[in-house]
């Protein structure tokens, strides 16, 4: 708090607060002195207060203006490769077997393989 003042200088205000002031009135003007201490305190609080609402409130209309943009744009683009898609019916798969009866599970062979690995 006092960063300015080593505590030799505090100490030589205080005697020279009393030599000028007198013991009388010190109690009064260290009182005053608390007062506009602790106004000031309350002054930089406040503007800190603003300060981080109006910090807070542009974050806000940065993120609203993103949901604005993001509900303009409704097109989604796809970064999934679908390969060469064509009209005709895949050749690679394996043809399917009887129909499985109520009750009974369809049978599979693992491992799948795909064309070309092993």
């Amino acid at each position: 708090m006092f960063d300015i003042f080593a505590w030799q200088h505090i100490l030589l205000l205080l005697v020279v607060a009393l030599v000028v002031v007198g013991p009388k009135d010190l109690p009064k003007l260290m009182h005053m002195a608390g007062k506009w201490v602790g106004k000031a305190r309350g002054m930089a609080n406040e503007f800190k207060k603003s300060f981080d609402e109006m910090a807070r409130q542009s974050e806000l209309d940065e993120l609203r203006k993103e949901i604005e943009d993001l509900k303009k744009h409704t097109v989604v683009e796809s970064h999934i490769d679908l390969g060469p898609l064509t009209d005709s019916p895949a050749t690679d798969l394996p043809e399917p077997g009887p129909e499985p009866r109520a009750g009974e599970f369809k049978v599979t062979e693992t491992p799948h393989t795909i064309a070309g690995q092993s």
